[in-house]
C-alpha cells in the first residue's frame, strides 16, 4: 500500500525509522538499490546503455551514487556529474569507481563542455541534486545548469530520458510549485511513498510516470500506521470490491433507484443507470419525470421504471412522496443527476428528505434541529451528485437531512457551492478541504477532477492518481455517480464504494482514450463502455 506524505511527515518517519535500527545508510542503500532496479525495468530496451547523473550533495545525491554502482555493476556505462560538492573521501564516490563509473566535478568542466558531450552521447540522465526539504527559488548554481541542460534538450533531436529521484530538481514537494528551470522527467521513481506536492499542479505536469521504491520494513513504524492518506491502486481497489458467488440470484447484489433526470438532461440519467449494471448491481430502478421514459426506455431494456409527476419535463415536488412509496426494495438510491435547478425540483428533494412536502414554498419550511438522524427520511445509503448537490444546499442544515452511508460527488464548483469557499482555495488545498467538511458533515466526500479525492468521518483520506483531460467531458460525472452507487448497493460501505467507483471511473477513462488513440474525442459512453475492460484487467 502506497501512502501520501507531506515532507515533515516524511522526515518523521525517517528518523524514527533511524531511530528504531533502520539507519539512514540503509535506507540510502535499499533506495539506490530500488531506483537501479526501476531503470533497469524501464530501459533495458535501449541499446544505449550510457547514464548520467546529475549529483547533488545530500541523500538525494547519496541515493543516486549507490544507484549508479547497481547500474555499472549490471553493465551499465555510468557517469557522475557532481553538482554539489559531496564530502572528502566519499565512499560512495570510492564505490563507484571500483565498478568502473566515471566521476566529473562541475567546478572542473569548463563552458560545460564535458556536460555537452555526455548529454549528446548518452541515453539516461537522472536528476539527483536535490530532493523533497528543498524551497524555492534555486540557486543561481543549480538554476544555470538546469537552464543549459533544459535548452541543450531543445536543440537535439533524440531526446535524452530524464529520470527524476524522488521528485525532480525544483519541486516545492509540499505545495506543487516548481522553479521555472525544472527540468521534466518522463519518470519520478520516489521512495517509501507518494509527496503531496507530485500530486499539486504545476509540478503534476513535470513529473512523468512515477514509480515507488522501498527504504525498508516501515510498515509498524507509528509515523506510517497513523497515517490514513492512500494512493489508490488495483489491488488494493480489487479488496475492496463485492464478491459474487456462484449461487448469486440478482437480489445478491441489490437494487438501486436513481432519481434523475430531466427534459434538457435526458443522457445524464442514462448514463447513470447504465454504469450501475456495468459494476454489477442486480435491477436498476429508474425515476424519472414520465417523459423521459420515451425518449430513453429504448435504449434501456434492461431498466425497470418509476414515472413520477412533473411540470415542464422537471420532476415535481410531488414526486417524493411516490418514491417513498416503492422505495422499500432498494438498497441504495442515487438522487441528482441532470435534475436541474427548478424550484418544483428543489421541493421534491426537501419532500424526499424530510417526509414532508412544502407546497407553499413562499412560507418556508421548518423541520426538526436536533443533531440526531430521527428525522432522516431515506435509510438506505444513497449517493448525491451533479444538481441535488446544488439543490441540497439550498435546503436548511442538509447534512443532518442525509443517511450515514451518502457519498457526496462533487465538482470543485459544486463543493464551493456547498461549503462557501472559492473554487481556488478548493484546488489549492484539495486534500486538507475534502477531510475537513468529510469529518464536518459526517458524510463520504468525493471531489471530483484530476488526482480525486475520496475521504470519510473517520478521517480516512484516498487518492486516485489520476489526471487526464479525457474525463473533462459532460456525462463522466454520471457515469462515475452511477459506478459508486452500484457499489453501494451492493455492499452499502460507503468509503469502499467510493474508492473503487472513483479509481475504475479514472482508469476507464485512460483506456478508453488508449483505445481511440487521443483523449480529445473520448465520450462519457466511451468511458462507460471501457468498464468491462477495467474489471478484467484486474482478475
Amino acid at each position: 500500500m502506497v501512502k501520501l506524505f507531506s515532507v515533515a511527515e516524511m522526515q518523521s518517519l525517517e528518523k524514527e525509522a533511524n531511530q528504531g535500527g533502520l539507519v539512514y545508510e540503509m535506507m540510502m542503500e535499499n533506495a539506490g538499490r530500488g531506483i537501479a532496479k526501476e531503470i533497469i525495468s524501464a530501459y533495458s530496451h535501449l541499446h544505449n546503455k550510457k547514464v548520467i547523473a546529475l549529483i547533488g550533495s545530500g541523500n538525494n545525491g547519496g541515493d543516486t551514487l549507490i544507484s549508479l554502482a547497481y547500474l555499472a555493476n549490471d553493465n551499465w556505462e555510468t557517469f557522475a556529474y557532481i553538482v554539489r560538492k559531496r564530502p572528502e573521501h566519499d565512499p560512495l564516490i570510492a564505490r563507484l569507481k571500483e565498478n568502473h563509473g566515471q566521476v566529473i566535478n562541475l567546478d572542473d568542466d569548463n563552458d560545460f563542455l564535458q556536460l555537452t558531450n555526455l548529454i549528446d552521447t548518452g541515453s539516461i540522465l537522472i536528476d539527483g541534486i536535490l530532493g523533497t526539504g528543498i524551497k524555492l527559488p534555486l540557486n543561481k548554481e543549480i538554476s544555470n545548469i538546469l537552464s543549459f541542460i533544459n535548452s541543450k534538450q531543445a536543440v537535439i533531436d533524440k531526446k535524452i530520458h530524464v529520470v527524476a529521484v524522488d521528485c525532480p530538481t525544483g519541486v516545492d514537494c509540499d505545495t506543487g510549485n516548481v522553479a521555472p528551470e525544472i527540468i521534466p522527467a518522463e519518470l519520478t521513481i520516489t521512495m517509501a511513498g507518494l509527496k503531496i506536492g507530485l500530486i499539486k499542479f504545476p509540478a503534476a505536469s513535470y513529473v512523468g510516470k512515477i514509480r515507488y521504491v522501498s527504504i525498508g520494513p516501515i510498515e509498524n513504524l507509528q509515523a506510517y500506521t497513523q497515517n490514513n492518506k492512500v494512493i489508490l491502486s488495483g489491488e488494493l481497489v480489487k479488496k475492496f470490491l463485492p464478491n459474487r458467488p456462484l449461487d448469486a440470484h440478482k437480489g445478491t447484489f441489490g437494487t438501486v433507484f436513481i432519481a434523475a433526470g430531466s427534459v434538457n438532461f435526458t443522457g445524464a440519467a442514462l448514463l447513470s443507470g447504465l454504469a450501475a449494471y456495468k459494476i454489477g448491481v442486480g435491477l436498476v430502478t429508474m425515476a424519472v419525470p414520465e417523459p423521459l421514459h420515451v425518449a430513453i426506455s429504448g435504449c434501456f431494456p434492461e431498466a425497470t421504471w418509476l414515472l413520477l409527476p412533473h411540470e415542464l419535463g422537471v420532476i415535481s415536488a410531488g414526486g417524493a412522496k411516490i418514491i417513498r412509496k416503492n422505495i422499500s426494495h432498494a438498497t441504495a438510491l442515487l438522487l441528482g443527476p441532470g435534475l436541474g435547478l427548478e424550484d418544483t425540483t428543489k421541493e421534491f428533494i426537501r419532500g424526499l428528505l424530510t417526509k414532508r412536502i412544502n407546497h407553499e414554498m413562499s412560507m418556508g419550511f421548518i423541520h426538526d434541529e436536533k443533531n440526531n438522524n430521527d428525522h432522516v427520511s431515506i435509510k438506505i445509503p444513497m449517493v448525491v451528485d451533479a444538481d441535488g448537490l446544488k439543490l441540497i444546499a439550498k435546503i436548511d442544515h442538509w447534512p443532518r437531512l442525509l443517511p450515514p452511508a451518502t457519498v457526496l460527488t462533487p465538482h470543485p464548483g459544486e463543493m464551493a457551492i456547498l461549503t462557501g469557499l472559492t473554487i481556488e482555495s478548493i484546488q489549492n488545498n484539495r486534500l486538507d478541504i475534502v477531510k475537513e467538511f468529510s469529518e464536518k458533515w459526517g458524510l463520504v466526500v468525493v471531489l471530483k477532477g484530476a488526482f480525486t479525492v475520496i475521504a470519510d468521518p473517520s478521517g480516512q483520506t484516498a487518492i486516485v492518481p489520476v489526471a487526464t483531460p479525457a474525463l473533462a467531458k459532460a456525462g463522466t460525472g454520471d457515469v462515475l455517480a452511477g459506478l459508486i452507487v452500484g457499489l453501494l448497493a451492493q455492499n452499502g460501505d460507503a468509503y469502499q464504494a467510493a474508492c473503487c467507483g472513483a479509481w475504475i471511473h479514472a482508469n476507464a477513462g485512460l483506456l478508453a482514450a488508449k483505445r481511440l488513440g487521443n483523449n480529445t474525442s473520448v465520450l462519457a459512453s466511451d468511458v462507460l463502455n471501457a468498464i468491462p475492460q477495467v474489471l478484467s484487467d484486474m482478475q
